[in-house]
């Protein structure tokens, strides 16, 4: 089956672009174009959707409200932020409401692609340097009332503190058990165990929680 994409920005230049390179993956298609948060509810309430690629600052209903709502009932769609470097301290807040990634929106066709497909097989991604810069950017403008607990880390076991430093470099389970010399299914159990103590949703949640409480800082 297709991986079915929703694309939610007010310009509609940018989802045409978008939709021109979605739809011309024979993997791929679009199923819902909604210009802000509330058109997009309504047309997920219509249409099946597996990921859904969300601009934050739109009239209406922000990507942040749409995305709070959009993932506070189940799984999917999983959602990936719309962003650009330099802009949106409330990506971690998106986060945080329950999104699975960023997309930078000058970003490569073909990096659009992986992310879609490699959140859309459950494994949010962090990969690129300049996503991993923002997150490390952002996770410190937060007010430190909005900020992890730093003693939350206290509940990882030393192995499980090693897994979440490579999961903020940006490495996958595979590169994770090359550089640990384990098996990728004892990487997959380190993962769920570090999701389950940190209360993260998925892995974008869990390196948040790691720049947030200082076990992992920028530029390390």
């Amino acid at each position: 089956m297709s991986i079915r994409v929703g694309i939610v920005d007010d310009q509609q230049l940018v989802r045409a672009g978008f939709a021109l390179v979605i739809n011309s993956q024979p993997d791929m298609e679009v199923v819902i174009e909604a210009g802000d948060g509330a058109q997009a509810l309504r047309a997920l309430g219509s249409y099946e959707c597996d990921v859904v690629l969300m601009d934050i600052r739109m009239p209406n209903m922000d990507g942040l409200e749409a995305t709070a709502k959009i993932t506070e009932n189940g799984a999917l769609p999983r959602v990936i932020i719309l962003t650009t470097f330099d802009l949106d301290e409330y990506v971690i807040q998106a986060i945080k409401a329950g999104a699975s990634g960023f997309l930078l929106k000058d970003a490569p066709p073909e990096e659009m692609l992986t992310a879609i497909r490699t959140i859309h097989a459950g494994d949010a991604v962090i990969a690129p340097s300049s996503t991993k810069r923002l997150i490390a950017h952002l996770a410190h403008l937060l007010p430190d009332e909005q900020r992890a607990r730093p003693e939350i880390i206290n509940t990882l076991t030393e192995r499980e503190r090693e897994v979440l430093v490579l999961m903020a470099r940006g490495l996958s389970n595979t590169e994770i058990a090359t550089e640990l010399f384990v098996a990728e299914a004892t990487v997959k159990t380190h993962v769920g165990r570090i999701l389950a103590k940190l209360g993260a949703r998925d892995r974008v949640q869990a390196v948040v929680t790691a720049y947030e409480t200082g076990l992992v800082t920028p530029g390390t």
